[in-house]
C-alpha cells in the first residue's frame, strides 16, 4: 500500500472559512497556448525582482528537465501576471513561452499580482520529507531545499 498522504490532508482550513455557506470557485482560465515571448508584455506593477542566483538556478532546471509550469497572462489586459524571469530567460534563448491565459479585471489583476508569490511564501516545510527528496539531486540544486 502507498505511503502517499493525500493533498486535502495535508493543510488545514483558515478559521472561519469552514462555516462559511459553499461557493463553486470560478474559472477563470480561459484557454492555453504558446507564445514568443517577444511579444508579451511585462507587468508594470510586477513588484518581484530576481536575482543572479534565483536566474542561475532556474535555467538550470529550465536546462535539465524544460518547462512545467505555464506563464500567466490576463487576455484582458495583456500584461503578464507570473512567469516574468521566466518570460525574460525564454527572450534570451529564442525559446517559445507555454502559456495560461486568464480574464481579469484590473482589481483582480493587481490583487494576484500582489498575493500569488506571498501566498506561497506561507507554506510550512515537512523538513524530513525535504530530505528525502533532496537526498538524490544534484548537488547544485541542494542549495535551493535550504533557500
Amino acid at each position: 500500500m502507498s505511503k502517499q498522504k493525500s493533498i486535502a490532508n495535508r493543510g488545514t482550513v483558515p478559521n472561519g472559512i469552514a462555516d462559511q455557506p459553499s461557493r463553486q470557485w470560478r474559472n477563470r482560465i480561459v484557454a492555453h497556448g504558446e507564445e514568443d515571448p517577444e511579444q508579451l508584455l511585462a507587468n508594470p506593477r510586477n513588484w518581484r525582482i530576481h536575482p543572479k542566483a534565483q536566474q542561475d538556478a532556474l535555467e538550470g532546471v529550465l536546462k535539465e528537465v524544460g518547462w512545467v509550469q505555464s506563464v500567466i497572462i490576463n487576455r484582458t489586459s495583456g500584461f503578464v501576471i507570473d512567469g516574468h524571469a521566466r518570460v525574460a530567460m525564454a527572450i534570451s534563448r529564442g525559446e517559445r513561452v507555454p502559456c495560461v491565459y486568464v480574464e481579469l479585471s484590473e482589481e483582480e489583476e493587481a490583487l494576484i499580482l500582489a498575493t500569488l508569490d506571498p501566498l506561497s511564501a506561507m507554506a510550512g516545510t515537512d523538513k524530513e520529507l525535504l530530505a528525502q527528496l533532496t537526498a538524490d539531486l544534484p548537488e547544485a540544486y541542494k542549495g535551493l531545499a535550504a533557500a
